[in-house]
């Protein structure tokens, strides 16, 4: 079973995707998941536009606000891929990156963009977990 689901919290859905679809593998686990989040307010504004740090802390954030809603912690998380408009702020992300998957160690993968859906925010991450 599949359930597409959106957080009030978060900002209004404007096209043909969902914030995160859980899928039931068994009666005892699902995956969840989540959709690329970036550092933007409800309103779409950029939340701490061009500071790569604290959107890469705001976003590791929402991604654990989401997994809540699961009963799930970042520690649920099997996957994960960061896009960043640019690689040279690998040194500033890492340790973020580390302090929250310090404990599950997902697969991962950084990956260079020339832009996100919004101006002012630099990076976006989507991941994948499991309970």
């Amino acid at each position: 079973m599949k359930k597409e689901l959106n957080p009030k919290w978060g900002a209004e859905i404007m096209w043909a995707y969902s914030h995160w679809i859980e899928v039931d593998l068994t009666k005892a686990s699902k995956m969840v998941f989540v959709t690329g989040q970036i550092a933007m307010d409800k309103d779409w504004n950029p939340i701490a536009a061009w500071d790569i740090e604290k959107q890469t802390e705001y976003v590791f954030e929402s991604i654990s606000k989401i997994l809540q809603e699961w009963w799930m912690t970042i520690d649920n998380v099997v996957k994960a891929v960061i896009y960043v408009k640019n690689i040279n702020d690998f040194s500033k992300i890492s340790p973020i990156r580390n302090k929250y998957f310090a404990n599950s160690k997902p697969v991962s993968t950084l990956i260079e963009i020339s832009n996100t859906v919004k101006q002012g925010c630099d990076i976006e991450i989507d991941v994948i977990a499991i309970k």
